[in-house]
């Protein structure tokens, strides 16, 4: 009955987030299911168990949530995201315009920008774009998505974003784990990519089909997929509306300078500063008993988003009609998908707290292949489960996460390589149907996925299964590099 509990909370989470119900209602819901088919005592889950897990992932990634949100408020409401998309089409021309969204798309993500912010941006920007080039409409999800939460989100050595910063405490590890794997896997991603979408594009124009319709100039976001799509990302997209943007953006070169100084920051202090300082004094029981490879990976982050806050602030203070309403609005913008993601966290809590919980830790490392295919299997399933890549991965690590850190050193596997297996893996079958930032996406784009989701699957599933195996095969051979 246990398992079986396990198996209903779960199926009642992923029904209901599907149709709209608050993740932070529901979770509790379903881990007091999990617990009451367990006939284990159901207060105490709730408070000893579910809500310690849910404090830990708050405690732990507030200040990215929050600084996350902050810069993306910023580049949004300064006009810097758009800034960049339109001095690329410009530089690019019409006969480039899906390179040129690829790219916007790919540059400020890359650089810390939240994916939601760039589709609430560059969709309508998109939209002009392609009409003035005269291409199918339905190709532009494909185009963004490719660019915005496929590789800049959990692949490119360095990329800031929620996804690659997660794994990192597990592991030890920073946002640059496995570099040469990471390079080699983007490059195959981008690659199918643009392949599909020059096909799709050839095809249409062979077919005579162009863009028809009218052009998405003020994309609106509903609760409901509000309420879907805030777990699968780090910026609530209520607040995308908030906040007053600048009449006019900044030059290119100034708009871009923010997006290089987190790149830049983030690479000196992983790999330069902080390797060379002493931090002995983490070992001490006030601060955790810990070493700098447990927390110089996310101190790193934290670093370059500071200063690109600043930066961003300083280059805009005066374009910005209201700096406090957009600091207002980015601050905000953490609250809910932290505390969503926190509360699927909690859930995870008790289904490993309860007995059944052996029969499914039996199944995960049961699995043929070794510790590498095993961690990219539950990786997949419970991402695709969820709708959630950072969700879904917070659970797996919670429950699995020293299990495969001991299985590495038994199997001498780099940290590394299961850091960089862990974001890819999270990161291929989360945009099934209802992961909530397809929804989000479509809805801003003003289509359907009867229009639309079919290049998607090429474009950010298909390219990332086709990364992923080969990293899975070359890590094998290679080891991580």
């Amino acid at each position: 009955m246990g398992l079986f509990g396990v198996l209903l909370g779960l199926a009642l989470l992923m029904w209901l987030a599907y149709r709209g119900w608050s993740i932070l209602l529901v979770s509790p819901i379903a881990a007091l299911i999990v617990a009451m088919f367990s006939e284990e005592p159901l207060l105490a889950h709730w408070t000893q168990t579910f809500m310690p897990g849910a404090a830990r992932f708050v405690a732990q990634w507030f200040p990215l949530f929050l600084l996350g949100g902050l810069f993306g408020k910023f580049m949004g409401d300064s006009g810097s995201v758009s800034a960049i998309a339109q001095y690329l089409t410009r530089k690019l021309g019409a006969s480039h315009t899906m390179l040129a969204v690829v790219a916007a798309s790919a540059i400020v993500t890359y650089g810390g920008v939240s994916v939601f912010v760039a589709f609430f941006v560059l969709a309508p920007l998109a939209h002009e774009m392609f009409r003035a080039a005269n291409l199918p409409r339905r190709l532009i999800p494909a185009a963004v998505g490719l660019g915005a939460f496929t590789f800049t989100m959990s692949v490119m050595p360095g990329t800031p974003s929620v996804n690659n910063a997660i794994p990192m405490p597990y592991f030890g590890t920073t946002t640059f784990a496995a570099p040469g794997l990471s390079l080699i896997a983007s490059a195959i991603i981008i690659v199918f990519g643009m392949w599909w979408l020059g096909r799709a594009e050839a095809a249409a124009r062979k077919a005579g089909e162009g863009y028809a319709g009218e052009a998405v100039t003020a994309p609106v976001v509903n609760e409901m997929v509000r309420e879907q799509a805030a777990p699968a990302g780090d910026f609530d997209p209520a607040e995308l509306q908030h906040g007053k943007p600048a009449e006019s953006g900044p030059p290119f070169v100034l708009a871009i300078l923010p997006i290089v100084v987190v790149i830049v920051t983030n690479f000196l202090m992983a790999l330069v500063v902080f390797p060379r300082l002493d931090f002995s004094y983490l070992s001490e029981p006030r601060w955790g008993g810990i070493t700098i490879g447990a927390v110089s990976g996310v101190w790193s982050v934290l670093v370059a988003l500071a200063l690109a806050n600043l930066t961003v602030m300083l280059i805009n203070f005066r374009r910005l009609p209201s700096v406090r309403e957009t600091l207002d609005a980015g601050a905000n913008s953490a609250a809910m998908p932290m505390l969503m993601i926190a509360s699927l966290v909690g859930f995870g809590a008790v289904v490993a707290a309860v007995p059944a919980f052996a029969l499914v830790r039996d199944a995960v490392f049961s699995v043929q292949g070794g510790p590498l295919v095993s961690l990219a299997l539950s990786m997949n399933v419970l991402a695709a489960l969820t709708g959630t890549a950072s969700g879904g991965m917070a659970i797996v690590l919670n429950a699995f996460g020293a299990d495969f850190m001991r299985l590495a050193t038994d199997y001498h596997i780099d940290p590394e390589l299961m850091h960089r297996i862990t974001t890819m893996s999270a990161g291929t079958l989360d945009a099934l149907p209802h992961n909530g930032t397809v929804l989000l996406l479509l809805q801003i784009s003003g289509l359907t996925h009867r229009e639309s989701y079919l290049d998607m699957v090429m474009t950010v599933i298909v390219s990332c299964i086709i990364a992923l195996a080969a990293v899975l095969v070359l890590g094998s051979i290679f080891g991580s590099f």
